[in-house]
């Protein structure tokens, strides 16, 4: 489904040059649940097709519906990586999941891991790689070096995703663009910017592991000039108005340099994830400022719609709430997963 044709573009990125491997065996280890076990939720929803299964231990409370096997049933049904699809407070890697890995890594899989802890702090899965000669890809370590940004116009369109918070559904909104997109004949690209999305894409640029000096330098390399009749559609991160992350994203926005923006949101939400002392901020608000701080890199750049995540909606609840968001934007608005996002594409071909 993110197989596209090939990249219209004038040069590699570092991002490129460290491909993960595919199909997948998915790592969930122990996961208590489906929010621990996010980034390979993620992979099994957006890419069924590179998985052959999942490594479960029995503790493990999550089940993605894939065959459950061990290492070497993964390599029989042509594995070539496994990737750790745990996403745990803190992003570390547990002490039980080390022999396993390293089993793996001995037996030839090339191991992925968007955790904050890197695989190659531990020994013994360092050992286990070189024995075999597998590769293990830390995806949240940048690439190096990376230029600084310049601001400098470049060839193409860019649709680039932004919220009012952390985890408002950028990347699933990133992701259902580009395939309705690519399902239309558009020249699309999906460009990831997160661990998962780079999981799911098998490439990417992990921008909150960036030096702030270079974040908007690095997008600019991980979507440099392309065709101009091709969209690249770049996943968004944090928000703007999140006072933990918002220089991330200041610097993804202005990377971007985008043409379009989908303003993401959860309706009902009262304050920003993990800070219950700082209240939601206004939809309103976080619109016209995307719009004004992504004008210091193209002045036409614009909010052209509305992803609502309405998952814990009723049917008919959702629906008001679409609707009542539509009228008070202005702008098409939908639930990727309850509309599909074929509206917003309607607007960008409009």
């Amino acid at each position: 489904m993110m197989e596209h044709s090939p990249r219209p573009q004038t040069q590699k990125t570092p991002a490129e040059l460290r491909p993960v491997p595919t199909p997948y065996v998915l790592f969930l280890g122990d996961a208590p649940d489906r929010e621990a076990g996010k980034t390979a939720v993620g992979i099994a929803h957006w890419r069924p097709e590179i998985c052959v299964g999942q490594i479960r231990f029995p503790e493990c409370r999550v089940d993605l519906g894939l065959p459950d096997i061990g290492v070497e049933e993964a390599i029989d049904r042509g594995a070539k990586s496994l990737v750790v699809g745990v996403a745990n407070r803190g992003g570390e890697v547990s002490p039980g999941w080390l022999e396993t890995l390293a089993l793996a890594a001995e037996a030839g899989l090339d191991l992925a891991s968007g955790l904050h802890t890197r695989l190659t702090s531990f020994e013994m899965i360092v050992a286990a790689a070189r024995k075999s000669g597998a590769r293990i890809h830390d995806v949240r370590v940048p690439p190096s070096p990376l230029p600084v940004g310049s601001g400098a116009r470049r060839s193409g369109r860019r649709i680039l995703t932004v919220g009012t918070d952390c985890s408002v559904g950028k990347m699933f909104t990133s992701l259902a663009l580009a395939r309705e997109m690519t399902e239309r004949g558009m020249s699309a690209t999906f460009r990831a910017t997160g661990q998962t999305g780079i999981l799911i894409a098998g490439e990417g640029m992990p921008v909150d592991a960036v030096v702030g000096d270079f974040i908007s330098g690095s997008v600019e390399l991980l979507s440099p000039d392309i065709a101009e009749d091709h969209w690249d559609v770049i996943e968004g991160q944090g928000s703007l108005l999140h006072p933990s992350f918002a220089g991330v994203s200041l610097g993804l926005l202005h990377g971007s340099q985008p043409d379009a923006m989908i303003l993401c949101l959860v309706p009902g939400r009262l304050h920003m994830r993990g800070l219950p002392h700082v209240p939601s901020p206004d939809p309103f608000v976080c619109l016209r400022l995307n719009e004004e701080l992504a004008r210091c890199t193209n002045p036409n750049a614009r909010v052209v719609g509305i992803s609502a995540n309405t998952r814990d909606l009723s049917p008919g609840e959702a629906e008001s709430v679409l609707g009542e968001l539509e009228e008070a934007f202005g702008l098409p608005t939908v639930d990727p997963v309850r509309t599909g996002v074929s509206r917003l594409v309607d607007g960008l071909l409009a």
